[in-house]
């Protein structure tokens, strides 16, 4: 019996020794880049079918007015999208420009 609680004492004793000097992991970051390039290439061609599958739909159908009332807001979209995107990058450099 004793020698069961010496080995369960010098366990303890080494994962403690074992824990105290194991590197502690830094501090996690988030791979923006990858959620972009992930956005970029794998959802926005699928929403962009399905807005043209609506779109050929509808014009199949006669409302042909109702396709390029929303055809042109997905235009609008698209470019509110890509003027955020542009100023998500080049918004630093233009701040440096505006108030140097």
């Amino acid at each position: 019996m004793m020698l069961v609680e010496l080995g369960q004492a010098v366990w303890h004793q080494a994962t403690v020794a074992v824990v105290a000097l194991a590197p502690t992991p830094g501090p996690k970051t988030i791979n923006t880049d990858g959620i972009l390039s992930f956005f970029a290439t794998k959802i926005t061609p699928i929403l962009l079918a399905v807005l043209g599958i609506i779109c050929i739909g509808r014009a199949s159908r006669g409302e042909i007015s109702r396709v390029l009332t929303s055809s042109a807001i997905a235009i609008i979209g698209l470019a509110f999208i890509a003027g955020a995107a542009t100023l998500l990058f080049f918004g630093g450099s233009i701040i440096d420009l505006l108030f140097k």
